[in-house]
């Protein structure tokens, strides 16, 4: 029987906040068993940035990583943002191991090929080393994975955040039962999103199509359950969405999603 295997991915403005960020991470480092953890940090990368002369390029709500955007994600990722979550979990005594897609050749990706749009150094995973990153959980290390991945010949990628937790939590099903969690500053998926409460508790992919079909998800919600059914597909075991309250308590308002 495979372990158990927690990939939390925690939102930006989580990251944003400095005292929900330190509760999520307390939270975290309670969950049992073994866990991981993603982040991005796309907000602290336009602001630090911006104190750079280095103004973010968008298109469609969408980031373009030329080369100087490039050199700012990797300070903010892998440095700024991921060294203090990681500081903050060894203090919450939780043995947390900062990580990229290149550190231990994790993720491995390719550039995004351009179509109507050059995103620049976008990188679609392409591959997962499971092996390694379960060397390091069976080490008793908590990996803390940051946006960035690499192509093996020395090129870093800016990859979205969601699209890398789904794609480890793919990878990492070869050798754990994997549950992956969305925590981000809604309680769930909402029916309704004026209405904090109107959290649809289970979604399968036939209520999925409806939902869809309805506009019910829709802007920014489209692309994360694109992910998280990604994953279904893909033998990750279930996802679950909502706030930090589902990392405590199983039983608190949030959705989970299923085949």
């Amino acid at each position: 029987m495979k372990q158990r295997l927690s990939i939390v991915k925690i939102g930006g403005n989580i990251i944003e906040d400095e005292q929900q960020l330190s509760h999520v991470l307390e939270l975290f480092s309670k969950v049992e068993g073994h866990k991981l953890l993603v982040h991005g940090g796309g907000k602290k990368a336009t602001e630090i940035g911006n104190k750079l002369g280095i103004e973010a390029k968008m298109t469609n709500g969408r980031r373009i990583t030329d080369a100087e955007s490039l050199d700012v994600a990797i300070m903010v990722y892998g440095g700024l943002v991921n060294k203090n979550i990681v500081a903050q979990l060894q203090s919450f005594d939780c043995n947390a191991i900062g990580m990229s897609g290149a550190d231990g050749n994790s993720i491995k990706a390719h550039k995004r090929p351009v179509k109507e749009v050059d995103f620049g150094f976008v990188g679609d995973v392409e591959a997962v080393n499971a092996k390694n990153i379960s060397n390091l959980l069976n080490a008793h290390f908590t990996p803390v994975f940051c946006a960035l991945t690499h192509d093996g010949k020395g090129q870093l990628f800016n990859t979205n955040a969601d699209t890398i937790a789904a794609e480890l939590a793919i990878g990492m099903s070869t050798e754990f039962e994997t549950t992956l969690y969305y925590c981000f500053e809604k309680k769930g998926v909402l029916r309704s999103v004026a209405d904090e409460n109107s959290v649809i508790a289970h979604i399968d992919s036939k209520k999925y199509n409806q939902l869809l079909q309805q506009g019910i998800i829709a802007d920014g919600m489209l692309p994360k359950m694109h992910n998280c059914y990604h994953a279904l597909n893909n033998n990750v075991k279930q996802v679950c969405i909502g706030d930090s309250t589902m990392l405590e308590n199983s039983s608190s308002n949030f959705t989970t999603l299923t085949l």
